[in-house]
C-alpha cells in the first residue's frame, strides 16, 4: 500500500515510526489484521472506530507495553513516547506534585525537602543553617530541571482544575486522577505523545484550553477521542480501524466524514456488482458441473472466491424504529426546586415546564449540580425544596453516569432479553432484541459473547441500549458521550432525531449538544440555571455578547428573576408564518428529488464520471433537506408553543 503525505506548506518532516502488517487476535477474536501505517514528527493523528475494535489496543502497541502477534514496528533510535491510559496508574498516598514527579524519586525528595525548609524558615527567617541548605537543595531542583517541572504542573493542574497540589492522589475522583495524569503527560518532554480519551470528564472551557495547548504542542500526538468537534480542530490525519482493517485520511474529522462516505458509497457499487456476479455463478453451479475439466474447476474456484469478498455495508444507513409507550399532554412540571448539600446551594428555585418534544442540554462545571437536577427529576433523590408533578403516562428512561448493573457472567443478548425480549413500533411491527442489538452495532458474535469479554465503551453502548429496550418516552441521559464511540453516538442521534418525547442531556461533548438540542439550561453557580433557546454554539455566541455588554447581562438576569419567558406573549413573524406554511412542500419535493437522484445512481453503476456528479448532487440535496428538516422541526415545535400559552 503507498502511503502519501501532505507536504502543503510545511517543510520535510522526520518518520518517527512506521508499522507494517500488525496482527491481534485475543482467543478467538480478531481485533485487528495487515494494519499499516506511519508517524511523522508534524502529525497530530486521531484514531477512529466502534468500540471493541482494537483502538486501545493500537495505542499501546505503538507505545510499546503491549505486543503484537505478528508485524513490525521500525522505531526512531532515540525515540521517546509519553501514554495518557484511560486508567491510569497512580500511587495511592502520593500527593498531587509527587504524582507529577512519578519518573524521580530525587525530584520528588528535593522538592519535599525545599517545602519543609521554607515552613521551617516561616518561623526562623534569620536562621542561617537553614537559609545554606535552602540554597543548596534550590540548586539541587535546578540540576534536576525541578523548577520548570513544578512551574508547568502548576500551571496546567490549575487549567485542568486542579489547586490543591498536596491533596493525596487516593483522595481525588476518578475524573480528577485523570487529569492529572493528563497533566503528567503534557509536561513530559517527547516526540510522540499518546492520549486515550483526554477530554472525558472535563467541562468545555477546559476542553477549549486543551484544544489550544495541542494545537500550539511542538510533537507528534495519537490519540483516541469521541469529541468529533475535538477532532475537527486538532488533528490533521485520521487513522479509522473498521472490521478489523485500517483505513488513513489525510484530514481532519470533516475531511474523514466526506472520504468514508465517498468509500462506503465504492464499496456499496462494488458489493451491488459481486452479489450479480454471484448470483450468475450460483446459476451456473446449480446447473451442474461435474465432467467440464479444469475450466469448470478453475470457475468453481472463482465462485468460492466471490463467496468469501464480502464487503460489509454501512452500517450507519441502518434504519432505526422506536418502540416507546404512549405519551399524554402533561409530561413533568418542576416548581420552585431547590437542592442543598450543606451551605453548598445547587439548585435554587427552578422551575420549568417540560414539553412533549423538548430537546435540552445541560451545561456546566464538575460538580455544580447537573447530574443532582437529572437524578430528581427520575425520582433518585428527593428535592429539597418545591415539588415536581410528573404526568401518568411519563414513563422515564435514565441512562447514568457510573452506574454499572451488568452481570458480566451472562451473554449479552440474555442481559438486553431480562428487561425485553422485543419492542413494538407505533406502527406495531414487532422488533426482536437481537434485531435491535445489530441496529446499535453488536454483530451476532458481539450479541454471544460474555459481558465480561466486552471493552468498557462496549458495556456503556449494552447499558445504553437496555435503557431504550425499556420503551420509555423521556429520555435523561447522563454524560452519553463518554466512553462511547463516534457511530454509536450517530445511532443514539438518529434515534434521539426520530424520539416522540423530550430528552434532555447532560453532556460536555459540545458536538452532540449542538446536534441534538434547542434549549439549553446552563448551571452558573450558586445554584442560579440559566434557560437559553438554541443549542450550545448558541449559547456561546449569547454568553459572548453578554460579556461585552454589561448592561445585557444586567436586563438578562432581572428577566429571568421575574419568570419572563412565561409572561412573553408568542407568535410567528411574518416571515416565520410564509415559512411554516410552505416548508413542507419543500421538504416532500426535496424528497421526491433524492429518489430520482438514487434511481439515476443505480441506472449509471458504470459510468463513473456520471456516477461522480450524481453523488454530489445527492449530497447537496442531503444537506439541503436536513437544514429544511431541522427548521420544520424548530417552526413545529414554536407552533405548539403559541397554540398552548
Amino acid at each position: 500500500m503507498c502511503w502519501l503525505k501532505m507536504q502543503i506548506g510545511k517543510g520535510e518532516e522526520m518518520t518517527l515510526l512506521t508499522v507494517e502488517g500488525l496482527n491481534k487476535s485475543y482467543g478467538e477474536k480478531t481485533l485487528f489484521s495487515g494494519v499499516s501505517f506511519s508517524i511523522s514528527d508534524g502529525d497530530k493523528i486521531g484514531v477512529i472506530g466502534i468500540n471493541g475494535t482494537g483502538k486501545t489496543t493500537l495505542l499501546k502497541i505503538v507505545q510499546g507495553s503491549v505486543s503484537a502477534d505478528e508485524g513490525t514496528i521500525f522505531r526512531k533510535s532515540d525515540l521517546t513516547v509519553e501514554l495518557l491510559d484511560q486508567e491510569p496508574d497512580f500511587h495511592p498516598e502520593a500527593t498531587v506534585l509527587e504524582q507529577i514527579f512519578k519518573g524521580s524519586t530525587k525530584a520528588i525528595q528535593v522538592v519535599r525537602a525545599y517545602e519543609d525548609i521554607l515552613e521551617k524558615l516561616e518561623s526562623a527567617p534569620e536562621d542561617k543553617a537553614l537559609q545554606t541548605e535552602l540554597s543548596k537543595l534550590n540548586e539541587e531542583m535546578t540540576a534536576l530541571d525541578a523548577w520548570e517541572i513544578e512551574s508547568k504542573a502548576k500551571t496546567i493542574l490549575t487549567k485542568l482544575g486542579i489547586r490543591d497540589y498536596h491533596m493525596q492522589m487516593k483522595t481525588l475522583s476518578g475524573g480528577q486522577r485523570k487529569r492529572v495524569a493528563l497533566a503528567a503527560a503534557l509536561i513530559a518532554p517527547c516526540d510522540l505523545l499518546i492520549l486515550d480519551e483526554p477530554t472525558n470528564h472535563m467541562d468545555n472551557d477546559t476542553i477549549n484550553w486543551l484544544e489550544e495547548f495541542l494545537e500550539s504542542r511542538r510533537g507528534a500526538l495519537l490519540m483516541i477521542t469521541h469529541d468529533r468537534y475535538f477532532l475537527d480542530r486538532v488533528v490533521n490525519k485520521t487513522l479509522e480501524l473498521d472490521s478489523g482493517s485500517m483505513f488513513t485520511y489525510q484530514g481532519n474529522y470533516s475531511y474523514f466524514v466526506e472520504k468514508r462516505i465517498e468509500r462506503r458509497q465504492m464499496d456499496n457499487i462494488i458489493e451491488r456488482k459481486r452479489l450479480n456476479l454471484y448470483k450468475r455463478e450460483l446459476a451456473w453451479m446449480r446447473a451442474g458441473v461435474q465432467a467440464r475439466g479444469t475450466k469448470a474447476k478453475a470457475r468453481i474456484q472463482r465462485f468460492k472466491q466471490i463467496e468469501q469478498d464480502k464487503i460489509s455495508l454501512d452500517a450507519e444507513s441502518l434504519d432505526m424504529p422506536l418502540g416507546q409507550s404512549r405519551l399524554g399532554k402533561k409530561v413533568i412540571e418542576l416548581k420552585q426546586i431547590g437542592m442543598s448539600y450543606g451551605e453548598r446551594q445547587l439548585i435554587k428555585d427552578f422551575t420549568y415546564t417540560l414539553l412533549r418534544n423538548d430537546r435540552i442540554g445541560v451545561i456546566g462545571d464538575n460538580g455544580i449540580g447537573k447530574s443532582t437536577l437529572l437524578k430528581i427529576i427520575a425520582g433518585k433523590i428527593a428535592e429539597n425544596t418545591g415539588s415536581i408533578d410528573v404526568g401518568s403516562t411519563v414513563k422515564i428512561g435514565f441512562f447514568e453516569q457510573g452506574v454499572d448493573d451488568l452481570d458480566e457472567s451472562l451473554r449479552a443478548i440474555d442481559y438486553i432479553k431480562l428487561h425485553a425480549e422485543f419492542i413494538e413500533t407505533e406502527s406495531g411491527y414487532k422488533i426482536s432484541a437481537s434485531q435491535m442489538m445489530e441496529r446499535f452495532l453488536f454483530n451476532s458474535d458481539l450479541q454471544w459473547s460474555y459481558i465480561s469479554t466486552l471493552s468498557g465503551g462496549e458495556k456503556r453502548r449494552l447499558y445504553l441500549l437496555r435503557v431504550l429496550m425499556e420503551a420509555p418516552n423521556v429520555l435523561l441521559l447522563d454524560e452519553p458521550t463518554n466512553d462511547l464511540d463516534i457511530d454509536t453516538l450517530k445511532v443514539l442521534e438518529t434515534y434521539i432525531d426520530e424520539f416522540d418525547g423530550a430528552v434532555i442531556s447532560v453532556s460536555h461533548d459540545r458536538y452532540f449538544l449542538d446536534r441534538t438540542c434547542d434549549r439549553i439550561f446552563a448551571f452558573t453557580g450558586a445554584g442560579e440555571i440559566l434557560e437559553h433557546t438554541g443549542n450550545y454554539s448558541d449559547y456561546i455566541e449569547f454568553k459572548a455578547s453578554v460579556s461585552e455588554s454589561p448592561s445585557v447581562s444586567e436586563s438578562k438576569v432581572t428577566v429571568k428573576n421575574v419568570e419572563k419567558p412565561r409572561q412573553m406573549k408568542l407568535k410567528f413573524t411574518y416571515q416565520e408564518e410564509r415559512e411554516f406554511n410552505s416548508i413542507e412542500r419543500e421538504i416532500e419535493s426535496l424528497e421526491a428529488e433524492l429518489e430520482r437522484i438514487e434511481v439515476e445512481m443505480q441506472r449509471s453503476a458504470h459510468d463513473f464520471v456520471k456516477l461522480n456528479d450524481l453523488m454530489k448532487a445527492k449530497d447537496t440535496a442531503e444537506d439541503e433537506l436536513l437544514i429544511k428538516m431541522e427548521r420544520f422541526e424548530y417552526l413545529t415545535e414554536l407552533d405548539e408553543k403559541i397554540k398552548n400559552q
